[in-house]
């Protein structure tokens, strides 16, 4: 059964767990009988969400719009970051367009307009476009306040204490 109102959420902030909500609300969302659709942008390296994913038989299909390089504004390759920028968000039309999807989650999608690589203008576009019945979810550092007026839940994930800082690296399962 599609939601009767579908939201805008925001999960934005220098904190980690970002895209752990927006997994988790796409997971919960599955469990109920929604379909969810992820657009990653600026990810192109194997995270685990993608083997959790394809191991479930839920309705979720996740889809990377990134290069397996990190970006980096001042490289030479960032339009080589910026067409993947693109072609994600040309996908994100694309489900919009559709009514075929019930959770929408464009994660990193904040990140990309923090880097350039979209506008702030593609994003509000999206969310004026969305049906009715879609939840949107937004995610990434740096979302700017004037995105904040066109989303109806915004949580900022605020770091207090991180194990990076005592020399702790990246864990599979945990942090990718």
């Amino acid at each position: 059964m599609p939601l009767s109102q579908g939201l805008v959420q925001l999960y934005t902030g220098n904190g980690k767990g970002k895209t752990t909500a927006a997994m988790g609300l796409a997971f919960r969302g599955a469990g109920a009988g929604l379909k969810a659709v992820i657009v990653q942008f600026m990810k192109g390296q194997h995270y685990s969400e993608l083997d959790a994913v394809r191991a479930s038989s839920l309705p979720i299909t996740i889809e990377q719009y990134g290069s397996p390089e990190f970006c980096r504004p001042e490289a030479n390759d960032i339009d080589i970051h910026r067409d993947l920028a693109a072609k994600g968000l040309t996908r994100a039309k694309e489900v919009v367009n559709t009514d075929d999807c019930d959770i929408l989650v464009l994660d990193e999608i904040c990140t990309a307009l923090l880097f350039h690589l979209i506008t702030l203008d593609d994003i509000i576009d999206l969310i004026k476009k969305k049906p009715r019945t879609m939840e949107l979810v937004l995610t990434g550092r740096g979302a700017p306040e004037s995105l904040y007026q066109y989303c109806d839940l915004i949580t900022e994930m605020k770091e207090i204490k991180h194990y990076y800082t005592q020399g702790i690296q990246a864990r599979v399962g945990i942090e990718y």
